[in-house]
């Protein structure tokens, strides 16, 4: 089985996936790194020279190949990814995967965030914390229609990394 983790920038994909990975003795994949890989260019660089929708053609194609070609694999997505194209059908129609969503709230999000806004393309020209709060509040409103889709959704919330594995794990098996 492939599992898809799911969720806003600073929800916890990459972390968790690694320890759920690692607990369940899968392999991992973040997407953003494998579409790296792939392209020979950052993510930057491809926004900056190839545009938006371009990365989002290339993030639909590379989705596709690691759903067709990897297997116990957990796979930690861009937090935009579910939201563009047919991405999120393509991921619930697929054969043997579970998609999670590790909802975080907009608070938790605004905190974690801000600390490391300058490695965050998408919001390092943010300066304060309620200019960010209102940034995440209203990708959240567009994103939440595509998120709550997933099969499983685990609130973060004041939960360390283990117990929200243990919990992903529980409502998976």
């Amino acid at each position: 089985m492939n599992i898809f983790l799911i969720g806003y920038m600073g929800s916890g994909k990459s972390i968790i996936g690694k320890k759920l990975s690692n607990t369940l003795n899968y392999s991992f994949l973040d997407l953003d790194d494998y579409i790296q890989l792939k392209e020979g260019k950052s993510i930057t660089d491809i926004f900056k020279n190839r545009g938006e929708i371009y990365f989002r053609k290339i993030e639909s194609k590379y989705l596709e190949e690691v759903i067709k070609d990897k297997f116990n694999t957990v796979v930690s997505l861009g937090g935009g990814t579910p939201c563009y194209g047919q991405n999120m059908s393509i991921i619930k129609n697929a054969n043997n995967t579970s998609s999670i969503y590790l909802k975080a709230s907009i608070s938790v999000l605004a905190e974690r965030l801000f600390k490391e806004k300058n490695n965050r393309p998408l919001i390092s020209h943010i300066q304060d914390k309620k200019e960010l709060i209102e940034f995440i509040g209203k990708h959240m409103f567009e994103r939440n229609p595509y998120y709550t889709q997933s099969d499983i959704t685990v609130t973060t919330d004041q939960k360390s990394i283990n117990e929200v594995v243990e919990s992903i794990i529980l409502k998976l098996f």
